[in-house]
């Protein structure tokens, strides 16, 4: 469940240290949350999810809607932490906390609507299904979308009648101390949503303990397991978004320039930090080389650069650690037979940096083929046709994003709905969530899904009310 191997418990009173990604230096410092700490926030926030269920739709929208109107005003504030204590460039963190201002946005318009009673007939008396929140959801977030990935799941909780823990990843305690100081200054009770700046190994005894009632993770492959498990052994929902490695397929009727900007956009979003990056790019081979060309030169105008400076294009990696991880992918891949086309080296500069990179001839048994690459790093793989190019992307323990890049609109939607085995499939552009879709995946992708309607109701008791006049008839015997 550890982000990182944690050899010894450290005593309450260390430290959590940040790390500026760009310079190596240190940052703030924070004191971590004791087990305690942590079990006594999740009774005072059951306490006060039993009196959140009560309110009204329209007044936990006023407050959804608040927290929305302050992330606009503290845009810039909170771009700039996240590139002190993760790396994002500014550009990309005021577009992240804009897209956390429109999610809050929509779940204070939808979430009525989303949760309103559903009548249904089966065949007498007044049947119907309510959605009825279920109690403190906790959440076990990443860095790489610090305040996203926490919205993403928080808006809907909350207007859904939940309370909630956070414990966020280790590298970005401010941002998690940020979002808490906004969901209070919008005026959600301060028991009800809390930061926890827990240790990864504290979160199974949390997971466990009765005032939690489900837990929601976006993280690694095995931190998903250990969640799993652990709320398993306990019979709690949990909703799991992990890793992938989504496959792009490029076609032969394709307009190559075209294909190599959006595959090269699909790649770079993040710095090639997340989960539905375009990871894969399966070309058939009548166009390979064209589209080789294309996409080094589109990854080319991705340059490395100072975060904290506006059009920046690719800021540090998250930690030096990470780094290294992905050159060591890299070079194991070029030493088993890839072929390399851009990047590749690591600079010779304090710092997480690591350049553009493009691997071609990527086969199964190289990291770039088999593994998820965290990183600006994407992978070319040939295929004689458009059914090897399917076989080829859906042989991946991955099912998070996918994507179909081809003039024939027909033959895009076809492979997109029907072929590609993963929870979202775009044609023609990048992968991206969105409040309005259901976002999640399959596979070692994880199960479940968040936002949209199928997301809020996630986290409700999906209950069926059957209602008939004493007297009116037997009872089924039925089951």
């Amino acid at each position: 469940m550890s982000e990182q191997a944690e050899l010894s418990r450290p005593k309450h009173s260390d430290k959590i240290q940040t790390i500026n990604p760009a310079t190596e230096e240190p940052g703030k410092s924070y004191d971590p949350t004791s087990i305690e700490e942590a079990l006594a926030a999740a009774a005072k926030a059951h306490a006060a999810f039993r009196e959140w269920r009560r309110t009204s739709f329209n007044e936990r929208a006023a407050v959804v809607r608040k927290a929305g109107a302050i992330l606009r005003q503290r845009k810039d504030e909170f771009a700039a932490l996240m590139t002190d204590e993760m790396g994002k460039t500014l550009d990309e963190g005021r577009a992240e906390i804009e897209k956390c201002a429109f999610h809050c946005d929509w779940f204070a318009d939808y979430a009525a609507g989303y949760l309103a009673d559903a009548p249904a007939d089966i065949g007498g008396g007044e049947a119907f299904i309510t959605f009825n929140p279920i109690g403190v959801v906790l959440a076990v977030m990443p860095w790489n979308f610090p305040f996203w990935q926490v919205f993403r799941f928080v808006a809907p909780a909350l207007m859904a009648g939940n309370g909630a823990l956070l414990k966020h990843a280790s590298n970005v305690p401010g941002c998690a101390l940020a979002i808490e100081d906004v969901l209070h200054q919008a005026g959600v009770p301060k028991e009800l949503f809390r930061t926890l700046l827990l240790p990864s190994r504290e979160v199974e005894a949390l997971i466990k303990d009765d005032n939690v009632a489900a837990v929601t993770l976006t993280g690694s492959v095995g931190a998903g397991r250990s969640v799993a498990t652990a709320a398993g052994s306990v019979l709690k929902k949990c909703v799991l978004e992990l890793g992938g490695a989504d496959a792009y397929l490029i076609l032969e009727d394709a307009d190559v320039e075209a294909a190599a900007r959006v595959a090269a956009t699909a790649r770079m979003v993040n710095g090639g930090q997340s989960c539905i990056a375009g990871k894969r790019f399966i070309v058939i081979r009548s166009i390979l080389e064209p589209f080789e060309k294309a996409m080094t030169d589109a990854m080319r105008g991705f340059e490395m650069g100072d975060p904290r400076k506006d059009g920046t294009t690719l800021g540090p990696m998250q930690s030096v650690e990470a780094r290294d991880e992905i050159h060591r992918q890299v070079s194991e891949s070029v030493r088993k037979g890839a072929r390399l086309l851009l990047g590749g080296k690591v600079p010779d500069r304090p710092g997480a940096w690591y350049p553009p990179t493009v691997l071609t001839n990527v086969l199964p048994g190289q990291p770039a083929h088999d593994e998820e690459v965290f990183g600006p790093v994407a992978a070319i793989i040939a295929a004689d046709d458009e059914a090897d190019a399917i076989r080829i992307a859906n042989a991946s323990e991955f099912g998070l994003g996918s994507g179909v890049l081809t003039s024939d609109l027909d033959r895009g939607r076809r492979i997109a709905a029907h072929e590609l085995e993963a929870g979202m499939s775009f044609v023609n552009e990048s992968v991206r969530s969105d409040p309005r879709t259901p976002f999640g995946g399959v596979k070692h992708s994880g199960y479940g899904r968040e936002c949209s309607a199928y997301g809020i109701r996630e986290f409700v008791n999906i209950k069926t009310v059957h209602v008939k006049p004493l007297g009116s008839g037997g009872t089924s015997r039925t089951e």
